[in-house]
């Protein structure tokens, strides 16, 4: 299901500004010009039709919405303890039958300070406790009266974990899987329950027979067919390895969350040609799987070849903090085009969402933010946000006795009228 967005589909022309689309040249005193919530033209030299609101960015950086490709936002909610939290069922170890889109508030403070850090759009994912965790979700992260209409696209991505959480949780409760091997092993026979549930319902589809249909076995289904990318939580080399024998067993398309020690195999993801989604980055060494954790090791994967993106994995580090993630790899060795291209083209590129967002593009939809400076100078913040033209999120210097403040367009707001 790709859902039509139910957001304001305004336009509007965002003029004189330093305009990095990201998957192109900066232009220099440029213009971005959004139409019915699409962007129709990027460039020097464009002509604003009558009528269109006009915003003269004044030289500011004008970039597209980020992309955060690995958060909980909406799932596991902010300051609401256990009732808010159902990023993870953690009552068996294969979760393929969930969907993280069942679960999501949207009224979770995350996603206000998503706007604020410039993040238009958040692919919601189950956590780490299942070896199978459940479907994920592309939305904005802002605009519908229901989160069904903040969906760019339910086809994307099966989350799955290796490494330490699943068998911590399921050894915990004293069975399978309690090791790593116990971890692949449920992953390898729910593929191959999968390819003889795929075939015998394919042979009764033939035939004109009736067939039990299973809700997780289809899911996976569509994984093997190649519909839906396999998010592979791991941080470990080790386990970055099991991945990758596990994806060469069954041909699916394979994308790295974490693979925080991953540089100690970036040749090896390298020659594949399996991206990274890489992060948490403001955090502690907060077991044994991050002990080789090193901000400067997403400069090594990039260097190698690999293909990256930044996760927050929101509410670790909070969702607004992706852009100084970015900041400190950069610091760390990363090159800062590269960086811009982790929170924008990259993460769209690899979850299939590409000719929808991650792009100043003509075709791509109108989230478009407005900096004070470049992004990646920890000084500089969001100023303008738009989601499909309309703006949703605005700075305001002179609010609060002169110390500035945030406003989000809130709900009682997005459909008045």
């Amino acid at each position: 299901m790709t859902s039509p967005i139910r957001t304001a589909r305004s336009s509007v022309a965002i003029t004189n500004g330093y305009v990095v689309p990201v998957d192109g040249l900066p232009v220099d005193g440029g213009t971005v010009l959004v139409t019915d919530g699409v962007i129709t033209a990027v460039g020097p030299d464009v002509e604003v039709p009558d009528g269109v609101r006009t915003l003269d960015a004044g030289g500011r950086w004008v970039l597209p919405g980020f992309v955060e490709s690995h958060g909980h936002v909406g799932v596991h909610e902010e300051a609401e303890g256990w009732a808010g939290d159902d990023t993870n069922e953690k009552t068996g170890p294969d979760g393929a039958h969930l969907r993280a889109l069942d679960a999501i508030n949207v009224e979770d403070e995350g996603f206000r300070d998503a706007l604020a850090g410039g993040v238009t759009s958040v692919v919601v994912k189950p956590g780490s406790a299942n070896p199978i965790g459940g479907q994920t979700v592309a939305i904005k992260t802002w605009g519908g009266r229901t989160v069904d209409e903040q969906v760019i696209s339910d086809v994307v991505s099966v989350k799955s974990a290796l490494g330490e959480n699943p068998k911590r949780v399921y050894g915990e409760q004293k069975k399978q899987p309690s090791t790593r091997l116990g971890v692949a092993a449920v992953i390898r026979q729910a593929f191959l329950d999968a390819q003889h549930y795929a075939a015998q319902r394919d042979a009764a589809a033939a035939k004109g027979e009736p067939f039990a249909r299973d809700l997780g076995k289809e899911t996976l289904a569509r994984v093997l067919a190649g519909e839906l990318a396999w998010d592979q939580h791991t941080h470990r080399a080790d386990d970055i390895a099991t991945a990758l024998r596990l994806a060469d067993e069954f041909g699916y398309r394979l994308v790295v969350n974490h693979g925080t020690d991953g540089a100690a195999i970036a040749d090896v993801l390298a020659e594949r040609d399996v991206p990274v989604i890489y992060g948490p980055m403001l955090t502690s060494r907060s077991k044994v799987e991050l002990r080789d954790r090193d901000i400067a090791n997403l400069a090594r994967l990039a260097d190698a070849g690999v293909r990256v993106a930044i996760t927050t994995d929101h509410p670790v580090v909070p969702i607004n903090f992706l852009v100084h993630q970015a900041s400190f790899a950069v610091k760390e060795g990363l090159d800062p085009q590269v960086a811009l291209e982790a929170l924008t083209v990259n993460p769209a590129s690899f979850l299939g969402l590409d000719d929808r967002v991650g792009a100043l593009a003509p075709g791509l939809d109108g989230d478009v933010v407005v900096w004070s400076g470049d992004p990646l100078d920890v000084a500089s913040r969001a100023e303008h946000v738009f989601v499909t033209g309309t703006e949703v999120y605005t700075w305001d210097r002179a609010a609060d006795g002169g110390r500035g403040a945030g406003r989000v367009r809130e709900r009682s707001e997005r459909f008045a009228g």
